[in-house]
C-alpha cells in the first residue's frame, strides 16, 4: 500500500509560523498528527516523510528528532515495527505518574482525561513523578479506569532525599517523600560519607525495572535532620524543586539592569501620574498588582495595573525555561523558593513604589450593580504612589483617624476603592459564589527557627477589597482572549461529580438541611446551604462537608468555568512574578494588544494541554513541599508536649481513626481506631463518621474533643493523640433505619479511653499521620496563596 499523498502541496498550514521559529522550518506537529489521521494506519518514518513531502536528509533528520519529542510528550505513539501511531487509536494515553505510599499509583492524563490507576505490579517500573503511556485495560472493582504501562516515556526523579539505613550490612535510603513506595539500594562505595541515620540527597543511577528495585548514589549529606532549616531543604529534595538559578538564567536576568530603559517606557500608555498603590502584607517583597479607583457617571474608572513579565520573560529564552520548570514560586514559612530571579521579581519587576515600571493594565468601568460594562487591555508604564499593607488599609476602613491623616490624598482613593468593593461584593453575593472563610495561620519563629507560636490570619475589607479587584480583572482577560480566540491557560473549577453530590445529600438530610437544583445544583445552591447553618453549632461540619464536595480547581486549554466563584469563564492574570500560567495569559494579551492576528500566535511550549498539565502539577508540587515543611515544624513544636491534654475538634474521619485539630495551635493528630473503647468500629463515610457496633457509640466529624498528646514521631510527621472527652456535634438524634448513633458522648472528661489497647497507629498500614498542619484558607488576591494568605 503506498503512502498517503501530502493533499496540502508543500501545504502545512503552520509554515509560517515554523518558519519564524526555525531557520531550517519542518513539518508542524499539528500538521503531522493531521497527516496521521488521514493514513488512517501507522506509518514508519520514511512513509511519514514522504507524506509530509520532506525529502531532504537534514529534514528528515529534524524531523525524527521532531517525533522522538512527540513520542516522548505523548502525542504519538511507536508501535513494535516502529511505526507511529495515534494513542487515541490504539487506546494508549500519556500522563505523569503520582505514586502512593502503599505501592500503587495513577496516571495523572495529559488529555484532562480521569486518572488511571496503576496497579503494584504496574508500578514496579515507575516512580513518583515518570511520565509514561499506558492502555486502558476496563475498570476496577471500585470503578477507576484500570491501565497497563506501554513505555516509559520519561524518568521525572534523578534525585530524591531521605535517610540512610543499614541492615544486614545493606545499605539504602528510605525516601522522606512518602510517593516513592520503594527504597533507593545503596552499592558498596556509593556512600559519600555518609552515616546511617543521616538526611542525604542520593542520585537515582539505575531507575527500578520489573524484576529490580532503583539503585542510587549519594550526592550530599544534608545531616542531622533536627538542624534549623533541614525541613526546607528536606521539602525541595523531597519534592524535586528547582532551587537554583543557573548562569545563564542570571546573566539574562542582570543584563536588563536595575531600572526601566528609557527605549521600553516608549510607545506605552503614560499612568505615572495616576496614584496607583499596591496593598500587600507586611511582609511581602514582590508587587505585582496595583489599583486605582475614580468615579464615573454612575459607577467607576477601575485600574489593575499587573507588573508586565513578559517583556523581560521571552518565549524560549533560559528565564522563559526556568519559569516553566518552576511553574511557580513557593512560599515556605519565613522563606520563599521564586520562579524568577530576585533583581526581577523583587526588582525590576515589582511594582515598587515611587519609581518608574513596566505594566499591563485592564481598564475597566464598573456601574453601581457591580457590573463591568467595558474593558480595556494596554501596556503601560505607571509609578506606584504608595505601598500600603493589608493592616492599614484595614485599619482606615474601621475609622482609624490616625491613618486618615497619614494617607492624606490617598484616603479619598481608597474610599472610591471602598465603593467599588461594595458593588462587586454585592454583585458576587448576586450571582451565587461559595465563600468560606476558613482559618489561615502565620507561624512565629524564635531565633533558633523554632516556631514560637502560631497565630490567625484575620482577614479583613482590605483583603476583600485586592481580592475582588482581582477576580474581576481575571475575568476580563479570560474573556478578551477568548474574544479574539487565541489559546491560553484558564483557570477552571468543575462542577461537583454527581456520586459527590448525591452523598452531600445523604449526609444534609438528617439534619434538616435541604440542597436545592436536582441533579446539577448550582453554586448559588450549596451557597444557600453555607448560609443555612450560620450560627448553628454544627456550622463547621457542614461547611467542611460541603467544602470537601468539591472538585480541585486546576489549569487547562478548554475554559469551561470556575464553579465555586460563579463564573463562565476565568483565567489567572494577576501574578505573572510567580504563577508561569498568568504569564502565559499576558503574552496572549500583548499579542492582541501589538494588533497581531491569532495565526501568527506560538506559546512557548508545543501543546496548552501538556502546559496546563504541567502547571497544575507544579501548584500541586509546591503546596505539597510547604505542608511537608509545615508539618515537620508542628511536629517538633509538639514533641515538647507530649503528655499535655488539649481542646480541639475533629477535622477529618478515616477508616482507621478520626484526626483532630487543636484549637489555638492549628495543629493536626491521629486518635487511632486502636485507642477508641474496645468495640468494632465502622467507617461511615456518607456520614463522615465511625460507628461503635456493639454499643452505638458515634465519633464524628466537627465533634469536639478533649485528647492527649500520646507520640510524635518527627520522620514521619505523625502526631497520636489519645482520646480524653468528647462532645458530640449531634446530640439525641432520633434513630433512622440503618443509623443507629445516637450521639452520645463516648467518654467523660477526665475518664480514660477504657478498654483494651491495641498497638497505636503509626505501625501499622495506614495507620499513622503525616501531620498537614492547619487548614488552608480562600485565596486573597483571586486565589492568591502567598504566605500572607
Amino acid at each position: 500500500m503506498k503512502p498517503p499523498s501530502n493533499r496540502r502541496k508543500g501545504g502545512d498550514p503552520h509554515a509560517a509560523r515554523e518558519a519564524e521559529r526555525y531557520e531550517r522550518p519542518i513539518a508542524s506537529r499539528e500538521h503531522i498528527l493531521e497527516t496521521l489521521q488521514r493514513a488512517g494506519r501507522p506509518l514508519a518514518a520514511p512513509e511519514l516523510a514522504v507524506a509530509l513531502g520532506d525529502r531532504d536528509p537534514a529534514g528528515i533528520d529534524a524531523l525524527a528528532k521532531r517525533l522522538g519529542a512527540m513520542v516522548r510528550e505523548g502525542q504519538l505513539v511507536l508501535n513494535r515495527r516502529d511505526e507511529y501511531v495515534l494513542p487515541n487509536r490504539v487506546g494508549v494515553v500519556a500522563g505523569t505518574v503520582q505514586g502512593h505510599r502503599d505501592g500503587f499509583g495513577f496516571l495523572v492524563r495529559d488529555d484532562g482525561g480521569q486518572d488511571v490507576f496503576l496497579g503494584p505490579r504496574q508500578m514496579r517500573e515507575l516512580m513518583h513523578g515518570d511520565r509514561c503511556s499506558v492502555r486502558i485495560m476496563g475498570e476496577d472493582d471500585r470503578g477507576r479506569p484500570q491501565g497497563s504501562v506501554v513505555d516509559v516515556l520519561e524518568r521525572g526523579t534523578t534525585r530524591l532525599v531521605g535517610r540512610v539505613v543499614r541492615e544486614g550490612g545493606v545499605d539504602f535510603v528510605t525516601p522522606d517523600n512518602p510517593r516513592f513506595a520503594m527504597d533507593v539500594l545503596l552499592p558498596p562505595g556509593s556512600l559519600n560519607g555518609a552515616a546511617p541515620g543521616q538526611i542525604v540527597v542520593v542520585a537515582v543511577v539505575e531507575p527500578p525495572t520489573k524484576v529490580s528495585g532503583p539503585v542510587g548514589r549519594v550526592l550530599k549529606v544534608l545531616g542531622d535532620h533536627r538542624a534549623a532549616g533541614m525541613e526546607v531543604e528536606i521539602a525541595i529534595h523531597s519534592h524535586g524543586l528547582p532551587h537554583e538559578f543557573g548562569l545563564d538564567v542570571v546573566g539574562e536576568a542582570e543584563a536588563y539592569g536595575d531600572e526601566v530603559a528609557e527605549k521600553d517606557k516608549q510607545g506605552r500608555l503614560d499612568l505615572r501620574e495616576v496614584p496607583l498603590v499596591t496593598i500587600d502584607g507586611a511582609d511581602a517583597r514582590d508587587f505585582d498588582d496595583a489599583i486605582f479607583a475614580a468615579p464615573a457617571g454612575d459607577g467607576w474608572r477601575v485600574l489593575v495595573a499587573i507588573a508586565d513579565v513578559s517583556h523581560y520573560v521571552r518565549p524560549g529564552s533560559a528565564l522563559d525555561r526556568e519559569a516553566h520548570a518552576r511553574g511557580t514560586s513557593v512560599y515556605f514559612p519565613d522563606w520563599v523558593i521564586p520562579m524568577l530571579p530576585e533583581n526581577l521579581s523583587n526588582g525590576l519587576c515589582s511594582l515598587n513604589p515611587k519609581v518608574d515600571r513596566l505594566c499591563m493594565v485592564c481598564e475597566m468601568r464598573i456601574d453601581k450593580h457591580g457590573k463591568v460594562g467595558r474593558a480595556r487591555f494596554e501596556r503601560a508604564v505607571m509609578r506606584s504612589a504608595a505601598r500600603l499593607t493589608y493592616d492599614q488599609v484595614g485599619a482606615y476602613f474601621a475609622g482609624d483617624p490616625r491613618l486618615a491623616r497619614e494617607l492624606g490624598p490617598l484616603a479619598t482613593q481608597l474610599d472610591h476603592l471602598r465603593g467599588v468593593y461594595k458593588v462587586l461584593l454585592g454583585a458576587r453575593h448576586r450571582r451565587g459564589a461559595i465563600e468560606f472563610e476558613r482559618p489561615e495561620t502565620k507561624i512565629k519563629f524564635t531565633e533558633g527557627r523554632k516556631i514560637e507560636r502560631i497565630v490567625p490570619v484575620v482577614r479583613n475589607d482590605a483583603h476583600r477589597l485586592v481580592e475582588e479587584c482581582m477576580i474581576a480583572a481575571n475575568v476580563e482577560a479570560a474573556r478578551f482572549i477568548a474574544r479574539h480566540k487565541l489559546p491560553t491557560l484558564y483557570r477552571v473549577h468543575e462542577r461537583p461529580k454527581a456520586e459527590k453530590i448525591t452523598a452531600l445529600r445523604e449526609f444534609l438530610w438528617p439534619l434538616g438541611v435541604k440542597l436545592e437544583g436536582a441533579a446539577e445544583p448550582e453554586p448559588r445552591d450549596l451557597a444557600a446551604v453555607v448560609a443555612a447553618v450560620a450560627g448553628r453549632p454544627d456550622r463547621h461540619l457542614v461547611e467542611t462537608v460541603v467544602l470537601r464536595s468539591m472538585a480541585q480547581a486546576r489549569y487547562q486549554p478548554e475554559d469551561v468555568g470556575h464553579f465555586g466563584l460563579a463564573l463562565q469563564t476565568y483565567a489567572h492574570f494577576t501574578s505573572p512574578i510567580r504563577r508561569y500560567p498568568d504569564l502565559l495569559v499576558h503574552r496572549a494579551i500583548g499579542h492582541i494588544v501589538a494588533g497581531r492576528d491569532a495565526a501568527s500566535f506560538h506559546p512557548a511550549r508545543p501543546t496548552f494541554d501538556a502546559l496546563g498539565t504541567h502547571c497544575s502539577t507544579t501548584e500541586r508540587r509546591a503546596d505539597d513541599a510547604t505542608r511537608d515543611a509545615v508539618a515537620w515544624l508542628k511536629c517538633e513544636y509538639m514533641e515538647e508536649r507530649v503528655g499535655e491534654e488539649f481542646e480541639g475538634t475533629i477535622s477529618s474521619v478515616v477508616p482507621f481513626g478520626a484526626f483532630v485539630e487543636l484549637d489555638g495551635l492549628y495543629v493536626e493528630g491521629l486518635i487511632h481506631v486502636t485507642s477508641l473503647p474496645s468495640d468494632y468500629w465502622e467507617h461511615d463515610p456518607a456520614h463522615h463518621r465511625l460507628v461503635a457496633s456493639r454499643s452505638g457509640q458515634v465519633i464524628r466529624l466537627a465533634d469536639r474533643v478533649t485528647v492527649k498528646v500520646a507520640r510524635v514521631q518527627l520522620d514521619q510527621r505523625k502526631i497520636d493523640f489519645e482520646l480524653v472527652a468528647h462532645t458530640p456535634t449531634i446530640r439525641g438524634q432520633a434513630r433512622k433505619a440503618g443509623d443507629p448513633a445516637r450521639g452520645k458522648p463516648l467518654v467523660d472528661r477526665n475518664a480514660k479511653a477504657g478498654g483494651k489497647q491495641g498497638p497505636r497507629g503509626g505501625n501499622k498500614p495506614g495507620g499513622g499521620h503525616r501531620n498537614g498542619g492547619g487548614k488552608k484558607g480562600g485565596g486573597g488576591k483571586g486565589g492568591r496563596s502567598k504566605r500572607r494568605g
